[in-house]
């Protein structure tokens, strides 16, 4: 390894990397788009985990079978996002409606006059 993969600046421009990286998928859920909300939500979080282990982990340098292991587990995070699209991509329920907070109790499901 060189000793410019160690110095400050390295590490400040992965952070920096890394924060822009942020700000993108704070942002891409707030068009109300779908697609980008997924892609944001999965895609950026995958990059981000990849710049992690590979960098600050220093696991670009390790043996093969860290790649395999890392395989693994990216298959196994491919299975997550395609049983969770599914769900979040339906048009049935009220995942991607905001909640009104104003809805009040219809009056008669009030029973105050009932004894306790």
């Amino acid at each position: 390894m060189s000793s410019e993969s160690h110095s400050p600046i390295y590490y400040v421009k992965i952070w920096a990397l890394l924060l822009v990286l942020l700000i993108i998928s704070i942002i891409g859920p707030e068009f109300g788009i779908r697609w980008v909300t997924m892609v944001t939500a999965f895609g950026i979080a995958f990059v981000k985990a990849y710049i992690v282990g590979a960098y600050f982990m220093h696991l670009k340098s390790e043996k093969r079978i860290i790649t395999y292991m890392l395989l693994g587990m990216v298959a196994l995070l491919l299975v997550f996002v395609a049983g969770t699209m599914v769900d979040i991509m339906s048009s049935k329920g009220s995942g991607w409606e905001r909640l009104r907070l104003d809805k009040t109790i219809p009056a008669d499901d009030h029973h105050d006059d009932e004894p306790h």
